[in-house]
């Protein structure tokens, strides 16, 4: 593996997003079949990211994406602009007032808690963000015209969710490398988005192309199972226990099948119970290992943690610390984002490096 090279020069943004921005409905402690009020957040994984790295780690960042103009939509916005994430981007797509042919997506989840696993239930079809299509947006000037980004980040979500996303994806990431910028992709598998356009077989299609473009690559054991074939040998059905040395060899596999990638990582995660994982990450750069081991953590919403780990990852990345610093500000990031609820981050930079150091939850006053 070839170092991973930085975009030198001023840029307008330090990351740049494409991806869904969904309204979440949140029942709190309650279940969603039986919820009488709902608590509200946008989030989606590609945005997640975007939102972490300007609220945490204070970078400039922006979303690509599309929302239908109404009412929602417009609260979609609000809630990216209470995040500080550039929203100038957003493709408004015009709405018929009946979401006959283009809508915003709603996502619906549980949190989950002790043997009750986080559970979700999405409502995203014929959204504004599926209709977009190559040509929508002017991306050598996104990228170079206007100054660019430092970074740019997609994945496998947004690639699910219609038949023209892979291809708006795809001219996204050919855009950012004319431009020198370093791509980074989060294969983020879900079922739910493929079982009726292909399953399995459709996702490893799409997202192998989508890979050989990119610089960076994220995922889970399950991600690189299910979207690349690729998968730990030796680990258990349930992931109780997850051997170093197997994740390792699935890292090597995957940067000896796409030559092109600087970085690969992958998150460590057993769920002991909904609330109390074994969590840590490893990363393959060059041909050096970057491993920060499991530790127990309590967790209050875990959706977003994986987003919380690759925005802590990046901002290592970005800010030059090396691999190793990045995996353990990805781990403590993730740990912190899944102490709160919804999908992004409320931690800052000090109690990021306070996890990083070794820190005790006492109470700082």
């Amino acid at each position: 593996m070839e170092a991973l090279h930085l975009k030198e020069g001023p840029a307008r943004w330090d990351l740049l997003s494409l991806g869904e921005v969904m309204l979440r409905f949140d029942p709190l402690e309650g279940r969603i079949h039986t919820a009488r009020h709902f608590q509200v957040w946008e989030g989606g994984g590609e945005y997640n990211v975007a939102r972490g790295l300007r609220r945490c780690f204070g970078l400039r960042t922006g979303i690509v994406t599309a929302l239908a103009d109404n009412p929602v939509g417009r609260l979609v916005e609000d809630l990216m602009l209470q995040g500080g994430v550039d929203t100038t981007l957003i493709r408004w797509v015009p709405c018929d007032g009946a979401g006959r042919t283009v809508r915003n997506g709603l996502n619906f989840t549980e949190r989950g808690f002790g043997v009750r696993a986080a559970a979700g239930c999405s409502d995203r079809g014929h959204t504004a963000v599926a209709g977009l299509k190559p040509g929508d947006f002017a991306w050598d000037e996104i990228f170079g015209g206007q100054k660019g980004a430092r970074w740019f980040h997609t994945g496998g979500i947004f690639a699910a969710l219609s038949e023209t996303t892979p291809a708006v994806a795809l001219e996204a990431a050919a855009a950012a490398r004319r431009a020198g910028t370093p791509i980074s992709c989060d294969l983020n598998y879900r079922e739910s988005l493929w079982k009726s356009i292909g399953g399995k077989a459709r996702a490893q299609e799409v997202n192998r192309e989508l890979v050989r473009q990119a610089d960076v690559l994220l995922g889970n054991e399950e991600d690189f199972a299910a979207m690349l074939g690729i998968a730990p040998h030796g680990v258990s059905d349930d992931f109780g226990e997850l051997p170093p040395g197997a994740y390792e060899r699935m890292l090597r596999e995957v940067a000896a099948a796409y030559p092109n990638l600087r970085l690969i990582a992958t998150t460590l995660r057993t769920a002991h119970t909904a609330t109390r994982n074994a969590w840590g990450a490893m990363a393959l750069c060059g041909d050096e290992i970057a491993h920060t081991a499991q530790r127990e953590i309590e967790i209050l919403d875990r959706v977003g943690g994986g987003d919380s780990f690759a925005s802590g990852l990046i901002y290592g990345l970005l800010q030059g610390k090396g691999t190793e610093w990045a995996v353990r500000c990805g781990v403590a990031h993730g740990a912190l984002a899944m102490t709160t609820p919804g999908d992004t981050s409320m931690a800052t930079l000090a109690e990021v490096e306070r996890v990083m150091q070794g820190g005790s939850a006492r109470i700082a006053r």
